[in-house]
């Protein structure tokens, strides 16, 4: 039988929570399938939290806030894991998000696309 492992669903409630503006307007677009795939959000992928998660096309997509320039290494291992177990990741910073919005939906479309 293999092994059963729960996944840690206080932790994503706790993230979902607490999302950024940037990933709360993300969010407006991609639960609404605007980007053609099914995403979920704050979802565990191996020993990592994946902002938006679309599990059938392993697409991850990140909103870096400014925390994450002290965590360059970390994210760069997570992003090897993360290539190493087949997913494929967008990066995007909040302002990014905030300040281009449909040009951030329409690069994930594009993603989602070719990963079909």
């Amino acid at each position: 039988m293999p092994d059963w492992k729960p996944r840690n669903t206080t932790r994503a409630r706790a993230l979902r929570r607490t999302a950024t503006p940037a990933e709360r307007t993300l969010w407006q677009h991609l639960s609404r399938s605007q980007t053609g795939a099914k995403f979920s959000r704050q979802m565990p992928v191996g020993p990592y939290f994946a902002d938006f998660l679309c599990r059938e096309l392993k697409l991850v997509v990140e909103c870096d806030g400014f925390s994450h320039d002290a965590r360059r290494e970390h994210d760069a291992a997570r992003d090897r894991w993360m290539d190493e177990a087949g997913y494929t990741v967008l990066r995007f910073t909040n302002a990014d998000v905030l300040e281009n919005t449909e040009g951030v939906v329409q690069t994930i479309r594009t993603e989602a696309q070719r990963l079909k």
